[in-house]
């Protein structure tokens, strides 16, 4: 999937530089996974087949968002746009 836009600065950096200097050293390799997974994704579903990285979608006023574990606190968020399967709303964030 095409990523159409990144929230999080450091993460934009590092996706559109390769530039690591925005984001936790320990967790900058999981997070290219992650990245790079959500780049050759065909289909949300695939996020389903990822038990490790405790895919799935938030609720409340989050409905919709995708969230991914990174580490202890920090995850990796996203909304699909299912008409373009673009993923938007791109985000690295501490949420608990």
């Amino acid at each position: 999937m095409t990523i159409r836009s990144v929230a999080h600065r450091g993460l934009r950096r590092f996706i559109e530089r390769d530039d690591p200097s925005g984001l936790d050293p320990a967790s900058v390799e999981k997070v290219r996974n992650m990245v790079s997974f959500l780049q050759e994704m065909k289909d949300p579903h695939e996020l389903r087949g990822l038990p490790h990285w405790k895919a799935h979608q938030l609720s409340g006023n989050r409905k919709g968002t995708w969230s991914l574990t990174v580490s202890r606190n920090w995850r990796i968020t996203f909304r699909i746009d299912g008409r373009t399967s673009e993923i938007y709303d791109l985000d690295v964030e501490d949420y608990h």
